[in-house]
């Protein structure tokens, strides 16, 4: 595939992630604080599952995606209980590298805000590298 058709077929592509804020969510439950609030950790899993969603039906069979890189501002608190969803848009391709603008809200209070970068990859081969890695550390 072309770099200009790899990145018809991405670019702005977009996907949904929600969750329910349960007490397994909070900063206390992450180990990334002492509140009883949606955790940081737990945004940007709620993020990279938004880009997951965005990317579903474009994958190629035996592609995946692998996070590469995460940049965000957590700006404001969910409390437990909280509906909180995330919207994921590819706003860059450049090679097998995907960037996501995300935003996170509460209905229409903002939570958090970054981008998230994808790279596409074989699932195979890099199931493999890691396979080796994980014995050549051994």
């Amino acid at each position: 595939m072309s770099t200009e058709q790899f990145s018809e077929k991405y670019l702005g592509v977009v996907g949904m992630s929600g969750m329910s804020v349960r007490q397994g969510d909070t900063a206390i439950a992450h180990g990334s604080g002492d509140v009883p609030v949606l955790a940081t950790p737990q945004v940007i899993a709620l993020a990279e599952s938004a880009t997951i969603a965005a990317l579903l039906e474009s994958m190629e069979q035996g592609e995946t995606s692998v996070g590469i890189r995460v940049e965000f501002d957590h700006v404001s608190t969910a409390s437990i209980g909280a509906e909180v969803r995330a919207i994921a848009t590819c706003t860059k391709v450049e090679n097998n590298r995907l960037t996501f603008e995300i935003e996170v809200h509460e209905q229409e209070r903002l939570i958090a805000r970054g981008l998230v970068i994808r790279a596409v990859v074989d699932r195979v081969s890099f199931l493999a590298k890691a396979a080796a890695q994980s014995l050549s550390h051994q």
